[in-house]
């Protein structure tokens, strides 16, 4: 009996196949560098939060421990060996792992406003870029479509209407300009 082997792809190596989903150290830019190098605020953030993830719980187990053992023997010396080695201690382990934990949240919002920064100074440089732009392009501000008046008049002409031309007292309008009437020659 003939039998046909189905044609085999090769798959990922052993050690491809373990390392799948795990970030590599050299990245997608192929620097090498490891990726928690040179990122510091990350690593503390990381540090603080798996500190006060172990110690918190710790601290209750050792006060479970100690309640147990003061409660299970009949002697007051030895109640008060487990009350201190079991009770403050393990307080003192519950309270420094809730302020590693406050610690890692104020290091994730430092982490999150230095972002938001770098970001707004990003959007201001580009906004400065844009508006420097747009000035430097309207250097030649044509100013003949502008309303005055002449004088003390009472008429809103455009800076070059013919009626106005030769006048050299013109002021431009601002915006209390209710009481002007139009040019019927020009129309501003």
């Amino acid at each position: 009996m003939t039998t046909m082997n189905a044609p085999t792809t090769p798959g990922p190596a052993p050690a491809q196949r373990l390392a799948i989903g795990l970030p590599r150290a050299s990245g997608q830019s192929g620097s090498g560098a490891a990726p928690m190098k040179n990122n510091h605020y990350q690593l503390l953030q990381l540090v603080l939060f798996w500190a006060g993830a172990i110690l918190l719980p710790l601290g209750l187990v050792v006060i479970v421990l100690g309640w147990y053992g003061a409660a299970n023997t009949p002697y007051q010396y030895d109640q008060l060996s487990y009350l201190v080695s079991g009770g403050l201690l393990g307080l003192g382990l519950t309270f420094a792992g809730g302020f590693l934990y406050f610690g890692a949240w104020l290091a994730r919002i430092a982490a999150d406003n230095r972002e938001s920064a770098k970001r707004l100074a990003d959007t201001l440089l580009v906004l400065a870029d844009v508006t420097s732009r747009a000035a430097a392009s309207s250097d030649d501000l044509d100013v003949s479509g502008m309303p005055v008046t002449a004088g003390d008049g009472t008429t809103m002409h455009r800076r070059d209407c013919s009626l106005i031309a030769h006048r050299d007292d013109l002021r431009p309008i601002g915006e209390d300009n209710g009481h002007l009437t139009e040019c019927r020659v020009c129309r501003p």
